[in-house]
Order: structure tokens, then sequence, then C-alpha cells
């Protein structure tokens, strides 16, 4: 009978993700049983939920059998089922661990989880090895795939049995030295909305590195019934989704409410499936509009969503798809400032030209900086934070569009008090056409994510800073 240890336990190596797992192994006279893969147990030590789509047995008759090194763009689990390997896996990732080298021996009470593009090989140092492995995605030949040679010098992998003496493919021979190696790079992240204030100012964020891809909507529509075959989604580890129908008074009309449904429901919707088939991250941006205003406190970000327009409601809808995949983080903000055509440009454009205008006096909120708010979605993807909803605004205490305006006014040079404050309804009174309903407080509570470190600028600070940058629009 053999005996194995039985207790569950992972040990972290020099390679980044790469871990060893103690497995149960329960022995008697007729053999032993362990739980090979067991979930729960499992991702409570702190693996990854890596979603594993197949499982294969790599049979080897003969001690001495030795494959490697490969480096595929997905996730494995590897164990063995009967007899005894020496492991060796080397890191062949872009970044600082970028030929890093693990060695172990496995033999049925052990497990490795082996993170996507970190190198895997092995020996056989007993007959009639089996070699099994749990793989997060399918074969492709189109995906990118990294190999190095196993008699490459600069690692120096200890091989127990000389390479000469072990049985080895001529394909495996012949792979690179580590010098000539290509590094796989990470998965990628894709930014969708790319053309709006946000998108441009996530790309600002996140820059031009290669895993960084964005894409507006005439290159990827949320609403194209083939969105789940747009892209090979297994190479991504994120979508930031800033694509949004922001509309608020269109979307009242009969074709305004579609598309604002189309975009802002069923497009998040399409988004959250792709995200749990594919185990991505899903961040969503979504807006103070999904509550109805009348709360006379900081809305939470577990305060139950009460929208009053059709815009609101189609982002409200979004918000639960969002929620739906198990990776999310739901960006809730208010009052976007950015590059572009917005409110403040428009006041600083007024004040310029003389007119003096009447500006909503009975809704309160904080202005957000495109620059700032990309800023914190970046930093819930760099320090992992627990997945959910998080409001994102600039801080400082609340303000009417008016005290903003006459803001403007002051800082520009020009006098605040040319600036009258009105009640929604007198400034919409003349309206012509479709008015939704604005809740009175976008004010919202910003606790959870200072918690993360984040300092949420004060949004007056912020207006002087971005008025002193830009040229009002004409």
């Amino acid at each position: 009978m053999t005996t194995y240890g039985t207790a569950l336990g992972a040990t972290r190596t020099p390679i980044p993700g790469l871990v060893v797992f103690d497995l149960p192994v329960y022995g008697d006279s007729r053999g032993w049983f362990k739980e090979n893969w067991q979930r729960a147990k499992m991702t409570a030590l702190g693996l990854p939920d890596f979603g594993p789509v197949q499982n294969n047995i790599s049979f080897n008759d003969a001690v001495g059998t030795t494959r490697g090194i490969h480096a595929e763009p997905w996730d494995k689990w590897v164990s063995v089922a009967t007899g005894r390997i020496f492991g060796a896996w080397v890191d062949l990732r872009e970044g600082p661990s970028f030929g890093a080298i693990f060695t172990a021996e496995i033999d049925p009470s052990k497990a490795v989880y082996v993170p996507r593009g970190v190198g895997n090989s092995y020996q056989t140092l007993e007959s009639d090895t089996a070699y099994t492995y749990l793989v997060n995605d399918h074969w492709s030949p189109d995906a990118a795939y990294s190999f190095l040679n196993l008699a490459d010098p600069t690692v120096a992998v200890p091989w127990p049995i000389a390479l000469a003496d072990a049985e080895v493919s001529e394909k495996d021979r012949g792979h690179p030295l580590l010098a000539d190696v290509t590094p796989l790079p990470p998965r990628k992240i894709l930014v969708l909305g790319s053309g709006g204030q946000l998108g441009r100012a996530l790309r600002a964020e996140f820059g031009d590195a290669g895993h960084v891809e964005y894409a507006d909507r005439a290159s990827l529509d949320v609403a194209s019934a083939d969105l789940s075959h747009a892209r090979r989604w297994r190479e991504y580890s994120t979508i930031i989704n800033a694509a949004a129908y922001t509309q608020v008074d269109l979307a009242e009309t009969a074709e305004g409410r579609r598309d604002a449904w189309t975009i802002n429901a069923h497009g998040v919707s399409a988004l959250a499936r792709i995200a749990t088939e594919n185990a991505l991250t899903l961040v969503h941006v979504s807006s103070d509009y999904v509550f109805d205003g009348e709360a006379d406190d900081a809305y939470g970000e577990d305060e139950p969503v009460s929208p009053l327009g059709v815009y609101g409601q189609s982002k409200a809808a979004g918000d639960h798809a969002a929620a739906a995949t198990a990776r999310h983080y739901i960006v809730r903000t208010s009052w976007v400032i950015g590059d572009g055509k917005n409110f403040v440009r428009t006041m600083a454009s007024l004040a310029e030209r003389g007119i003096d205008p009447r500006v909503v006096d009975d809704q309160r909120g904080r202005l957000t900086f495109t620059d700032d708010l990309a800023r914190g979605i970046r930093l819930l993807l760099t320090e992992d934070a627990p997945f959910g909803t998080y409001n994102l605004t600039g801080g400082g205490g609340g303000s009417t569009w008016a005290d903003i305006a006459r803001a403007v006014f002051q800082i520009t040079g020009h006098d605040p008090a040319r600036v009258t404050g009105v009640t929604t309804d007198e400034y919409f009174a003349g309206a012509t056409g479709p008015v939704a309903p604005r809740p009175k407080n976008s004010v919202l509570d910003l606790a959870k994510i200072s918690t993360l470190g984040y300092v949420a600028p004060d949004s007056g600070a912020r207006l002087a800073e971005y008025l002193r940058a830009a040229e009002p629009a004409s």
C-alpha cells in the first residue's frame, strides 16, 4: 500500500502565480483515492477559479520520457494519476520574472497550478506514468504559444536523467534558446467606447501598451448579433465598458428608447455573458440616474435603484446584467466632465461671449473629471479589489449646476452674478421636445472606494485645474 500525506495545502513558488498543492490521498490494500480537483476547497486556499473546460491525460511507458517546455495561452492544473515525474516550469511571460525556473518531483499527492504563459515540462521517473492536466481553453491554431529548448544553458534545468539518455521528440529538441524566445504577452484589456470623453481618458491612463486595445462603436458594436465571435475572447482578461447611450432627453422618444435599451441594457447583457463564458473581468460604468434623487443623504452602493426616466431605467438594467457575471466592477459616477463638449466648457464659452445664462439650481451632485474616473478604474484592477459596485465621483461637498456655473465664471475672470439660478421646471418650461426627469440628489457616497486608498480630488479644485488647462469652447 502506498502512503501519502493527507493534508490539503498550498505552497507558493518563485514564479508568480505558480502554486504547488498537497493533495490528500487515502490508500488501503485495494489502492488509493484522492480528490484531484475540488473547486470549493482549492479556491478557498487561494487558487484562482480558473474555469477548466478540458481534461487531458498523457500516458508514458518508459522512465526518462521528457516533454516540453511549452507555454500556452491558458491556465493548467497538472498532476499525476499514477507514477512519478520530475517537473520543470519556466516563466515565459513578458515581465521581470521572465526566465525564472521552479522544479519539483510530483507524485499523486501533488498538483501544480500553472498560470498562462509559464512553460510546463516534465520527465518521468517511473514507467507507466499517467500525467493529467485540466486546461481552461481549447487548443487553437490561432493562439499565441511560446516554447523553450529543454537544454537551454541559461535556465539549466537539472534533469535527473540526462537529455542524451532520455526519450525526447525531435520537435522538443528543436525549440529556441531563452535568448530567442518570444515572451508570451499578457491577456488583453479591451476598452469599449474609446471615442467618448471617458474613453479618451482611459487611453491616456492605460497608454498604448500592446496588451491594451481600444474600440469605438464603428469597430466593435456591443449591440452586434455576432459579438460573441467578434474576438478570441479567451485572449482577454478585462473588458472596460465605457460605451453608453447618454442622450437622456432623446431617450424619451420612441427611437431613443430603443437605442438606449439596446446599448445600455442588451449590450451590457451580451458583454456579461461573454465575461462569464471566458472568465473575464467586466468593468461597467454606471450613472447616478439609476436613483430617483429623493434621498436626503448620499447614495451608497447598496441603495436599491429607482430610476425615473428611460435613460436611468436602461442603465439600471445594465447594472443588473453586469452584476450577473462573477468578475464584475460596476462603477457608478455622476456629472462627468472630460475632453469634449460638456457643461463646463459651455459655461466658459457663455461667460467669454457675454451671455448671461439661466442655470438649474435645484439639482445637487459632484463633478467627476474623466482622468480621475479613469485612474479610479485602473486602481480597482491593479489592486484586485473585491468585485462589486463602487461609487466613483469627485470629492468635496455637493453643488448645484448653478453653483458650478458661477464657479466657472469666477475662475475665468467674469462676474458670477451673471448666472441666474432657476428650478428644473422653470428651465424646461419652454421646451419643445421631450424632457427626461432628473434626480434632484446625485451625491454618491465614496466611503467604499476610499478603503482601497483612493482619495477623491475636490471637485472645486479640479474644476479650476480643468479650466486653466482647457480653452473655452466656441
